[in-house]
C-alpha cells in the first residue's frame, strides 16, 4: 500500500473511516460482520483507523478495541471528543474538562494505553478554540495522546488553534461533490505541513454509483435528513453518475475508484478514509492508491462532478451553524 504522511507517522494513502460500522446510515452490521470488516482492512495494508466516542454512542469505539486491540503495534489509531451522546442525544461540548473525561472513556473503550490522533470533533462556539487545544496539549502532555487534530473547521481556526499546539491533521468532507476545502483550509494545511484526511470521500454513497433510489434509505439514515439526498435534488444528481460511470468505465476502475484517485491527486497531504460495511467494497476502496489514473481522467472527473453541478447543501440548516468549514 502506497503510504502518506500524517505528523510522525507514515499510514497508508487510503484509512479506513470506522463510522458506519456502528453509526449514521441505519441498522449497523453485526460485531461479526464489523469485525471482518476491519480485520480484512488490516490484511491489505490499511494503517489508519478513525473513530470516535460519537460513533454509536461508544459502540464504536467498543469495536475497534475489541477487535483491534490485539494488533495494536501495526496501525495508526485515531478518535474525536467534542461531540458524543448524552442522555441518548447528540452533544457538542468542547470544554477542557469534557474533553479529558471523554479522552479516559476512550481509552478504556479502546483497549489502549494512548490514542495517536485525536481530533476536536466539532469546535464548540461557547469555548475558545485556544481552551479546547489547550486540553488536548496537556493530554499530549500526559501521554494519552500522541497528537491533535481538528475536524470541520476554517483555516482561520486552524491557524489560532496551531498557534497553541501543532496540529497534525484537519479532517472534513471532500470528495467530488463536497468541494468546500478548496476555499482556503486545503492549501492552509499544505503550507502548514498539516494533513488533509477526507472523510466521506464517495459521497456517501453517491459516488459509487450503488445507491439509485432514496426511498430505500433507512428511516434512521442521516442521509434522509441532508438536502442533497432529497428525492428532488437526488434525481437531479443521479443524472450526473452516467458519465462518471462511463469515463470510470473507460479508465478501468470503478466509480468509487475513481473518486478516490481524484482525491489522492489533489495533494501528498490528502489521506482519503472512506467507510464501508462490505468487504467487497472495502477491497475495491483500498485498491483505489494502486491506480495510475492519466490526469486528464482525473480532470474530467472533477469537470463533471463538483459544487456547480450538484444539487443541494451538503447539510441541513440546523447542522451547518454546527461547523465551522468555509462556504462555498
Amino acid at each position: 500500500m502506497q503510504q502518506r504522511t500524517l505528523g510522525p507517522f507514515q499510514v497508508s494513502a487510503i484509512g479506513l473511516g470506522c463510522m458506519n460500522l456502528s453509526h449514521a446510515y441505519g441498522v449497523p452490521p453485526s460485531p461479526e460482520q464489523g469485525a471482518s470488516v476491519l480485520l480484512r482492512a488490516l490484511d491489505l495494508g490499511c494503517t489508519l483507523f478513525d473513530t470516535a466516542a460519537l460513533y454509536g454512542f461508544g459502540a464504536n469505539e467498543e469495536l475497534v478495541g475489541k477487535v483491534l486491540a490485539p494488533h495494536r503495534h501495526r496501525f495508526t489509531l485515531a478518535s474525536k471528543c467534542g461531540m458524543q451522546g448524552v442522555d441518548g442525544k447528540r452533544v457538542i461540548d468542547g470544554r477542557p474538562d469534557t474533553l479529558k473525561a471523554t479522552c479516559e472513556a476512550s481509552l478504556r473503550r479502546l483497549r489502549t494505553d494512548v490514542i495517536d490522533l485525536y481530533y476536536l470533533h466539532r469546535w464548540d462556539r461557547q469555548v475558545p478554540i485556544e481552551d479546547s487545544v489547550g486540553a488536548l496539549a496537556d493530554l499530549v502532555r500526559e501521554g494519552k495522546i500522541r497528537t491533535i487534530g481538528l475536524s470541520e473547521v476554517s483555516a482561520a481556526t486552524l491557524r489560532r488553534a496551531h498557534a497553541v499546539h501543532p496540529i497534525t491533521a484537519v479532517q472534513t468532507e471532500y470528495s467530488l461533490w463536497t468541494r468546500n476545502p478548496e476555499v482556503a483550509v486545503l492549501e492552509a494545511c499544505r503550507e502548514m505541513g498539516v494533513a488533509f484526511v477526507a472523510f466521506s470521500p464517495v459521497g456517501r454513497g453517491f459516488l459509487t454509483g450503488a445507491l439509485r433510489d432514496v426511498g430505500t434509505l433507512d428511516a434512521k439514515d442521516i442521509r434522509r435528513a441532508m438536502p442533497r439526498f432529497s428525492p428532488e435534488n437526488y434525481a437531479a444528481n443521479l443524472r450526473l453518475l452516467d458519465g462518471l460511470e462511463a469515463l470510470a468505465a473507460r479508465a478501468g476502475c470503478t466509480p468509487a475508484q475513481l473518486s478516490l484517485a481524484w482525491l489522492l491527486a489533489r495533494g501528498e497531504h490528502v489521506i482519503p478514509i472512506p467507510g464501508t460495511t462490505q468487504v467487497k467494497h472495502l477491497e475495491d476502496d483500498l485498491a483505489a492508491a494502486a491506480l495510475q489514473l492519466p490526469a486528464d481522467v482525473l480532470a474530467q472527473a472533477g469537470a463533471l462532478i463538483n459544487h456547480q453541478s450538484v444539487v443541494g447543501p451538503r447539510y441541513p440548516a440546523a447542522t451547518q451553524v454546527e461547523i465551522d468549514t468555509e462556504a462555498l
